[in-house]
Formats: structure tokens, C-alpha cells, sequence
């Protein structure tokens, strides 16, 4: 192995880390919030990229309906859980939150599909349409279970991952798919050369990092976010509603989720199941920061991306039981030097 392969390697490992850090970010966040354990996390991801790539040939793609579904089930439960207390102001609310968005997704996806709108017009609608399914699920799966033990509510995100899943297989099919590149630009570097599209998202990475510290640290909503994740009693007792926190978590998500797939559709085929390995090594990086820490995990996320380039090249075979051997050591660690409390029930 000489200096270039190293350099080709640790770029790769770089920029496949920084999709692993937005996602990492995401599984953090939502952790923290709600105690979910996002499992369908790489769902979205998943969502994203083939969304993208089916804007690419000018199709209106299978998240549209998707989205109307997820809205659907989502109304329903709300509108149960509302019954006793219907009224024409409730019924309003229900339509702002349930109906007018996806209807009008939907309607400007099945517009602007066909025209081919070029790269960064496809990439946003396409997270548009991701991005509402995040609090649509948290909703259906999880808000009603919001008192639950972490265990309960991991068993829902499991289901939650394999619904996901199956509906994706449904309306996508089984075939792979990829989008074209957001920048067909490319340079050298010393002996390295580096294309538009590794540059655009590790920038794009780092600017979404930068933006979500902003919005933690100076906006309202970002702080009652983070006040809900240090104490949701303490959060509920100064008047911030935790059910939306746990909404806007699960947005934020979605919304992190459809960027990554948007982000890695150009540089590799997409199936309706590739979201779950994604998210493992996502999730990998997300312990190694004990799922609190967000510079921890971001950096953690890169160091996965790093020894998975690494692995490829020495032995591509092995290479996701290399990945997911780095989070046997942590756990050990952990382990020992923490203390145990049992979860109140």
C-alpha cells in the first residue's frame, strides 16, 4: 500500500464519516428527547435517496404515497385519542397538522416532478418529502408509549424499522437505484484526485453541524428541545409541551435522515433495505459518544467512516464485522465504569 491509496482511503473514510456523523447526531438527539432508539433512523435515509433518484428520471416517487399514509394513520390516532374532546377549533388543528401538508407535497411533487428541476430543486423536494414522516411516526409508534421503558419503546422501533421496510419494498420495488451527481466538478490534490461530490458533502455535513448548534444554542425551540432532554419533568413543569419536542425530534431526524440519503443517492445504489446497515454504523458512531455527546459522536462517526475505507481494502469481506467490532470494546468500558441505576417503571 503506498501514499496514495492511503490518501484515496482516508478520503473515502472521510466523507462516508461524515454521513455516519449526521446520522449519529440524529440518533443522539432523538435519544435524548424521547428515549427512542431510533432504529428506522437509516429508513429515512433510505427514503431520501431513492426519492431523489426517481426526481433524477422525472417520476413522481413511491414516498408521495408514503407520505399520505404515514398522515393518515397519524390523523387517525390523533383524531381517537381526541374524541371526547372534538370541536370545530380541534378539527381545524387536526386538518393544519395532518391534511394541508402532504396534500401539499404531494401536489407540488406530482407538478415539479416531471419537469426535471435539476439537482438542488430535486434534492430539497425530496427532503420535503421525507422530512414530515419523522413526527407522522413519532405519532403513530411512539407518543402514545411516551411513559413507556426504553426496552418497550425499542421493541416499537424495531417494528417501527420493519414496517418501514416492507413499505418501502412495496412501493419502491426490489431494484437499485441511484441519482445523478449534485456537482460533476473534480480537481487534484497532490497525487489525489477528489471529486465535486465528496467535496459537496463534507461541506454540506459541516454546515448542517454548524446550523444544528445554532439552532440549540439561540433559538427557543432549540433550547426547550435541549431542556427536554436534560429533565422531561423539569420541561413540563416550566409549560414546554414534551409531545412536541418529541415531534420536532422526530422531524429533525427525518429531516437529517433525507439529507444523508440525498447526500450518498450519486455515490452508490440504493436498495429499499441498504438503510439498515447505514444506520447500525450510525448508531455505532452515536455509542461511542454514549449517546449523549455530540462532538463525541461526530468524531466517532469519522473514525468509523475511516476504518470501514481501511477494511474494504484489506478485506472487503469482513468488512462490516471490522465496523461493528469497534463497538464491543466501548460497551466493555462502559460497562465497567458505570454505575447501574435500575429504570423507575
Amino acid at each position: 500500500m503506498d501514499s496514495t491509496i492511503v490518501l484515496f482511503l482516508i478520503q473515502d473514510g472521510i466523507t462516508n464519516g461524515a454521513v455516519y456523523a449526521l446520522l449519529a447526531l440524529a440518533l443522539v438527539l432523538v435519544f435524548a428527547v424521547t428515549r427512542v432508539i431510533l432504529v428506522p433512523q437509516g429508513e429515512f435515509v433510505t427514503y431520501g435517496a431513492l426519492t431523489l433518484a426517481m426526481l433524477d428520471v422525472g417520476k413522481v416517487p413511491g414516498t408521495a404515497g408514503l407520505l399520505i399514509v404515514f398522515a393518515g394513520l397519524a390523523l387517525l390516532v390523533e383524531g381517537w385519542s381526541s374524541r371526547n374532546r372534538m370541536s370545530a377549533q380541534l378539527i381545524g388543528r387536526l386538518g393544519l397538522l395532518y391534511v394541508v401538508p402532504p396534500l401539499v407535497i404531494v401536489l407540488l411533487t406530482l407538478w415539479l416532478a416531471p419537469m426535471k428541476l435539476g439537482p438542488l430543486p430535486q434534492a430539497l423536494l425530496a427532503i420535503a418529502i421525507v422530512a414530515p414522516m419523522g413526527p407522522y411516526l413519532y405519532r403513530i409508534a411512539f407518543q402514545p408509549l411516551a411513559e413507556a421503558s426504553i426496552l418497550v419503546l425499542l421493541i416499537a422501533a424495531v417494528a417501527a424499522h420493519l414496517s418501514m421496510t416492507g413499505l418501502c419494498l412495496l412501493f419502491f420495488g426490489p431494484e437499485g437505484l441511484r441519482a445523478a451527481p449534485l456537482s460533476g466538478a473534480s480537481f487534484t490534490l497532490g497525487p489525489l484526485p477528489v471529486s465535486g461530490q465528496n467535496v459537496a458533502i463534507c461541506i454540506a455535513a459541516i454546515g448542517l453541524m454548524i446550523a444544528l448548534y445554532l439552532f440549540f444554542g439561540r433559538t427557543i425551540l432549540g433550547k426547550a428541545l435541549r431542556a427536554t432532554a436534560v429533565n422531561r419533568l423539569g420541561a413540563r413543569l416550566v409549560g414546554i409541551r414534551t409531545a412536541l419536542s418529541g415531534q420536532i425530534a422526530f422531524l429533525i431526524a427525518a429531516a437529517i435522515g433525507a439529507f444523508s440519503g440525498v447526500l450518498i443517492a450519486p455515490v452508490t445504489t440504493i436498495y429499499y433495505d441498504s438503510g439498515f446497515l447505514i444506520g447500525l454504523k450510525g448508531f455505532v458512531a452515536a455509542i461511542v459518544g454514549g449517546l449523549v455527546s455530540y462532538p463525541l459522536a461526530a468524531a466517532a462517526a469519522v473514525f468509523v467512516g475511516i476504518v470501514e475505507a481501511f477494511a474494504s481494502f484489506w478485506a472487503s469481506a469482513f468488512k462490516e464485522i471490522i465496523v461493528f467490532l469497534i463497538i464491543i470494546p466501548v460497551l466493555l468500558v462502559r460497562s465497567l465504569t458505570t454505575t447501574h441505576v435500575e429504570e423507575d417503571e
